[in-house]
């Protein structure tokens, strides 16, 4: 079965997937495509994404491959199926930088995070497919500038309370700390051990603020 893909210039920026083949209504159908679903999560996670293909991903949801093309055109439109239900949590929190202990805050954030990656793991299948995919690269980047643009409004704002060092491009620290936040699953993998995600959230911190300010901000939310 032959699968055209939706242009993104036709599509929502944040869309990962054009039209599905079927959209189950009845429980029995959706029982089987959430299978296909995790099986292709499982598979992909497991074996890789170039590995792994529709037969086989068929036979571990332990429904014959022609169910499979009822559901999706391809091993390419579960992915993005995949990950267009996933897409939020795969990608690094906002920091919020006011009525809270930053660095506490900021710590148990990271931890979050990484938990998740850890848990759900189909972050792994990324690196392989964006290098090759536009769509998906395009999406994950426009995504990716909205976080950014989220934590600049938010540093902006301690800026205006006079939080944060008065001589930072805070655009340019907004990127920072989202490369470092993006850089949590590679540092497991490097380091073979859970991060220090105390220590990650003081680097964070000590970039954005003067310490004695990370005082003042803990102060407020005390108050």
């Amino acid at each position: 079965m032959i699968y055209e893909v939706t242009m993104m210039t036709e599509m929502d920026e944040t869309q990962l997937i054009g039209s599905l083949p079927i959209i189950p209504k009845q429980a029995r159908a959706h029982e089987k495509r959430d299978a296909l679903l995790k099986s292709g999560r499982t598979l992909f996670i497991e074996k890789g994404y170039d590995q792994t293909n529709a037969k086989e991903i068929a036979q571990h949801a332990g429904v014959a491959t022609g169910t499979f093309y009822r559901y999706f055109s391809d091993k390419r439109q579960l992915l993005m199926s995949i990950l267009e239900d996933k897409l939020e949590s795969l990608l690094p929190p906002e920091p919020l930088w006011s009525n809270v202990n930053p660095e506490e805050y900021l710590s148990s954030l990271l931890e979050d995070h990484f938990n998740r990656l850890k848990e759900k793991g189909i972050h792994r299948v990324l690196p392989e497919l964006l290098h090759r995919d536009p769509e998906l690269a395009k999406v994950l980047v426009n995504a990716k500038r909205n976080i950014v643009a989220r934590i600049h409004q938010g540093l902006e704002k301690a800026k205006e309370q006079g939080f944060t060092w008065e001589d930072l491009n805070l655009e340019t620290v907004s990127w920072t700390v989202m490369s470092i936040l993006e850089k949590l699953p590679e540092m497991y993998t490097e380091i073979g051990t859970q991060p220090n995600f105390g220590e990650l959230a003081k680097i964070i911190c000590r970039l954005v603020f003067p310490p004695e300010k990370i005082d003042v901000i803990s102060n407020l939310k005390n108050n």
